[in-house]
């Protein structure tokens, strides 16, 4: 079956307006996830003198088939519904990030999971998606608000960063900076407020250095004299096991000592298994994906699209690029996923829906018959 770029039908106008190339390394990140899922489930199940199962890998492969629904799903939707879906979404993760510090499960001395029984979601996961998207609406308003624009969109982030640091979640806060920072950046923001925000983060960190026993651990623990934790030190060991090629599929022993081997330390099990073809092969995946998509949204004939775009792209690539870090010793630990490929369903769904969004806003949209909106139309002021 092949299409013409004469066929009208929605499906064929999907295709030949959507990044393509961009997609494809979406899917190729997807394949790549459960390749790793059945590598790491059995140490995930069970260990290096019990028999584990492939239970984990079978739930991965029924979230991948969800998360490829919502990537698709998304990826139709119209500015429009994209701007009134990321604020539900954005809402709903507010609170339920907030109801987890109530209701949610406790692990290693942290709350940020709620038990549903077949899977545990993270709230905080779709924090990201919901900002990037309203953000972006904000700062991209042509018409004149009745307070200054960066200061709606801090109002807006002022939530998650009460909440996320109670949970405790150090790596979304700073994902979150990260990307609030990126949307002002590029939305040409003056330095006083790119001083302000980088003076913030700075004294946030001060402030959970001093008031958090565990940032102040993995902190200590990443500058002092070894330079690796327990999990940093068993990721390089299987880095330098797996070598160029890896030791094969199944192969590898020092993924039944990383806990989270299947999740946080992914990247571990792909290098020691795989080697650093794989570990390449992933780097220049998203690499590719991050730079089609900035590379779209820079073209996009209207700023709301542009920045939405770029935000969604940013955010993606600075959280492979802090697990991937994290892995091989670059950066303290953050009990962060690795987007697409780490085990989990709360982490797949949303970064479905992120890019999913990004494919969104980053097609060829025709101008005719197309109105703008906002979700925060109440705030602009009353023209004369």
């Amino acid at each position: 079956m092949t299409l013409s770029r004469a066929d009208k039908s929605g499906f064929a106008a999907w295709w030949w307006t959507i990044d393509r190339v961009a997609l494809f390394a979406m899917l190729g990140l997807i394949t790549i996830g459960l390749i790793l899922a059945f590598a790491a489930s059995p140490a995930a199940t069970g260990g290096p003198l019990t028999a584990g199962d492939f239970r984990y890998a079978a739930k991965q492969v029924l979230f991948a088939v969800i998360a490829a629904g919502i990537l698709a799903a998304a990826s139709v939707m119209s500015l429009r519904t994209i701007k009134i879906s990321s604020a539900i979404i954005y809402a709903l993760a507010v609170i339920g990030s907030a109801l987890v510090l109530f209701t949610g499960s406790e692990v290693l001395g942290a709350k940020r999971w709620i038990d549903m029984g077949w899977m545990t979601l993270q709230p905080s996961e779709f924090l990201k998606p919901g900002f990037a998207v309203l953000a972006a609406s904000v700062l991209a308003d042509k018409s004149k608000m009745i307070v200054s624009k960066e200061v709606i969109t801090f109002l807006l982030i002022l939530p998650a960063l009460i909440i996320l640091p109670l949970q405790p979640d150090v790596g979304q806060t700073g994902l979150l900076l990260a990307l609030w920072g990126a949307l002002l950046f590029f939305n040409g923001v003056s330095f006083l407020w790119i001083g302000a925000l980088a003076g913030g983060s700075a004294g946030l960190g001060v402030v959970a250095y001093y008031f958090s026993e565990h940032v102040r651990h993995r902190i200590d623990q990443f500058f002092g004299a070894s330079h690796e934790g327990y999990q940093t030190g068993l990721a390089l060991k299987a880095f330098e096991r797996g070598g160029l090629a890896g030791v094969g599929p199944g192969a590898g022993t020092i993924k039944y000592h990383i806990p989270d081997a299947h999740s946080d330390f992914i990247f571990a099990v792909a290098g020691e298994e795989f080697g650093l073809v794989l570990c390449g092969a992933i780097a220049l995946l998203f690499c590719v994906l991050s730079v089609r998509l900035l590379m779209r949204a820079s073209h996009a004939r209207d700023s709301f699209s542009a920045l939405a775009g770029a935000g969604l792209a940013i955010v993606v690539a600075l959280q492979a690029f802090i697990n991937m870090g994290v892995a091989i010793s670059l950066l303290p630990a953050k009990g962060m996923t690795l987007p697409f490929i780490s085990y989990g369903g709360s982490s797949l769904f949303a970064v479905a829906l992120t890019m999913g969004l990004a494919l969104a806003v980053t097609r060829p949209r025709p101008k005719v018959g197309e109105r703008d909106y906002t979700v925060f139309s109440f705030l602009r002021e009353a023209r004369a």
